[in-house]
């Protein structure tokens, strides 16, 4: 299969960052000649990065009008959740199943960044990296379907918290994946599960506590931003280590 081309993986994953990261808010216009100058593409490459968000649900696109940020129901919320928490917990048991010492190593580490983001009050980096960590935790499944899934789930969950309301205190989810991380590391795969499935709950309902009403950036200096961040992270990440069977 073609490799995508590299302006459209900049693209695509710039987007995807703004709007779990809420620098872009639900209903946001998205005009492709603004993305097309931002990242040097045609239309058609636009429309392509376009479809890629819609397919994860980040995107509401119609040939019609000009695309913007999804804005999911309370019932498609409802839904998500509900997903998230049965795929979550066979995750965390397969992650259980597979556990070695290097696989608390990784997610220590997302945690401390996690912390770090709070003792400097960076909201937007704190929701990042908690998704990042539920995200590792699906790649240490062993199992790429699931993965896949669970990805998408926890990139609409970011959406859902910017429509109905935001978590308040990040204090809560960096005890809650501690918490995770001991009973993993303990081999306790039923604590595990009841851990998540309470963090999870309670993500949930941070989720319909109400918005605020910070005015929204202009998209080009949104953009500008995310895809010189995405840039510097392709050129300096080094490749992950497959966890091993």
């Amino acid at each position: 299969m073609a490799r995508p081309s590299p302006r459209i993986e900049v693209a695509h994953e710039a987007l995807r960052q703004a709007i779990i990261e809420q620098a872009l808010k639900p209903g946001t216009k998205l005009p492709e000649d603004v993305i097309g100058e931002q990242f040097a593409m045609s239309r058609t490459l636009v429309r392509a990065v376009l479809a890629k968000l819609e397919a994860e649900g980040l995107v509401d696109a119609n040939p019609k009008r000009t695309a913007t940020v999804a804005q999911p129901t309370l019932a498609e919320a409802r839904n998500v959740f509900e997903v998230r928490r049965a795929l979550e917990a066979e995750a965390v048991r397969l992650v259980a199943k597979r556990w070695q010492p290097a696989f608390a190593d990784e997610l220590d580490s997302l945690l401390r960044q996690e912390d770090e983001a709070r003792a400097r009050q960076d909201e937007r980096v704190s929701i990042h990296l908690a998704g990042e960590f539920h995200l590792r935790l699906a790649q240490l499944s062993g199992n790429a379907l699931l993965e896949r899934y669970l990805r998408e789930l926890i990139t609409r969950c970011s959406l859902i918290l910017a429509v109905f309301g935001r978590p308040h205190s990040s204090d809560c989810a960096i005890d809650e994946h501690s918490a995770l991380i001991t009973a993993l590391r303990a081999g306790d795969a039923d604590g595990a599960v009841a851990i998540m499935h309470s963090h999870l709950g309670a993500v949930e309902r941070r989720a319909l506590l109400g918005g605020d009403d910070e005015k929204p950036a202009a998209l080009g200096d949104v953009l500008s931003h995310y895809a010189a961040a995405v840039t510097a992270r392709q050129t300096t990440k080094p490749p992950r280590t497959a966890p091993q069977k």
